[in-house]
């Protein structure tokens, strides 16, 4: 089995589906001799910040001299960026070796396992052959029934920010979502929860008492910001200062959310001392998260954000970093997602609008998009393609003397920045 017939195995969505439930990830991984059970994990999940969580403390590990794997979702250029380690993405032909050993033992299943599951199963096999020292590993869906929470007790769990998203399968609350996503909270867990709404805290926190978890909460009135650029971000917390290169306020409370973490690690045995937390946090590697991919002619900030909530904190970041530029919004969005009012939040802050249609199957239709924004207060286009659309934005907003913002969906990300890096 070669790369690319790996990876059509791997996503042949029409045999296999999207399911939820641990059944028949608990019997692949028994079949492949439960490899996630050999390694240990530090788990985490929210609706928000998650990746950005995970990418720290990844860095933080690495930087402490353990080997440590990463297995996060989406990708932006490629689907070995999923599974990493030490900062390497898993190589092609490495990729293709798993798959081909996942591939007899899952056909043999009478219940055949999801895209999902085997992707997951891919990542802790890969691991547990690299002998990793320890994996962050972030929640797909959910987290009670998501495919990664057939592992065992992690070190810690880590709980983002929650908000209402995948609501046809989560639930149409938070207190419904939050359970959900507590679902990766096992008996004796050690939490670490990103401080939030009074409802989700609560849902929490009695789950941690159900499970006899102990509960971390971090205080962000103690977020002391120093230095904010287009650069990155210094701020102090607890009297110790840290930069970190991503932007925004929400990076702040992740990044503390991530130094709450490291406590408990070390309080679990883990030797990371404060050179390796600096490094780590300083380091860290995140693409498409309020990213700016040009300076100027026209400055170019790209964002993977695709609800609400994350549109509430991109319209923070652009007020905060460009409060008095023309900006222009590149946008495109999945007919699932609550575009109606990530629109609704954006539009105010844009003086012209170019709409595209992302690669997915989900996508809502450029054009459909486009009538959100048609007020009469603004230009709207409608761009053929990705690499349309970011020529298009970059004429008007120099003709404004301002900005572009693509923003939307991860799934336009990776061609918005292939514009820009080879």
């Amino acid at each position: 089995m070669n790369y690319k017939e790996s990876l059509d195995y791997i996503h042949n969505v029409e045999r296999f589906g999207s399911r939820l439930g641990l059944e028949r990830m608990t019997e692949l991984m028994h079949r492949l001799g439960d490899p996630q059970k050999k390694v240990r994990f530090v788990h985490v999940a929210g609706t928000n910040g998650k990746g950005s969580c995970a990418a720290m403390l990844s860095s933080i590990l690495k930087f402490s001299g353990y080997k440590t794997g990463l297995y996060t979702s989406p990708y932006l250029f490629k689907f070995n960026e999923r599974m990493q380690i030490n900062g390497k993405e898993i190589g092609d032909e490495e990729l293709a070796s798993i798959v081909e050993q996942i591939k007899p033992v899952a056909d043999a299943m009478e219940d055949h396992p999801t895209e999902f599951e085997m992707m997951a199963a891919a990542a802790f096999l890969w691991f547990e052959h690299r002998g990793c020292d320890a994996v962050v590993c972030e929640v797909g869906l959910g987290g009670r029934l998501d495919a990664t929470n057939v592992i065992p007790c992690p070190d810690c769990c880590v709980i983002t920010n929650i908000g209402l998203d995948h609501t046809a399968i989560l639930g149409d609350t938070l207190s419904e979502i939050a359970c959900e996503k507590a679902g990766i909270i096992k008996e004796g867990s050690r939490v670490v929860l990103y401080q939030q709404s009074g409802e989700v805290t609560e849902v929490i926190r009695d789950i941690c008492w159900e499970r006899g978890a102990e509960l971390t909460v971090p205080d962000f009135d103690d977020i002391v910001p120093e230095f904010d650029s287009l650069t990155g971000q210094v701020f102090s917390y607890r009297g110790s200062s840290y930069a970190i290169p991503l932007l925004g306020e929400h990076q702040l409370k992740n990044a503390v959310t991530v130094i709450e973490t490291v406590s408990v690690l070390r309080e679990l045995g883990y030797e990371i001392d404060d050179a390796a937390l600096e490094a780590g946090l300083y380091s860290v590697v995140w693409p498409a998260r309020f990213e700016l991919l040009r300076e100027d002619e026209p400055p170019f900030v790209v964002d993977g954000g695709h609800n609400p909530q994350c549109a509430a904190a991109l319209r923070e970041c652009l007020l905060h970093y460009f409060p008095d530029s023309p900006r222009v919004l590149l946008i495109g969005v999945l007919a699932d997602k609550d575009y109606r009012e990530i629109a609704r939040l954006l539009s105010p802050l844009f003086d012209a609008v170019v709409t595209v249609t992302p690669d997915s199957p989900r996508a809502l239709p450029a054009e459909d998009l486009a009538e959100l924004f048609r007020d009469g207060q603004r230009e709207v286009q409608v761009a053929g393609s990705i690499r349309e659309g970011v020529g298009a934005a970059q004429d008007i907003a120099l003709e404004l003397g301002g900005m572009v913002c693509a923003c939307g969906s991860l799934y336009i990300c990776g061609e918005v920045r292939s514009c820009f890096i080879g």
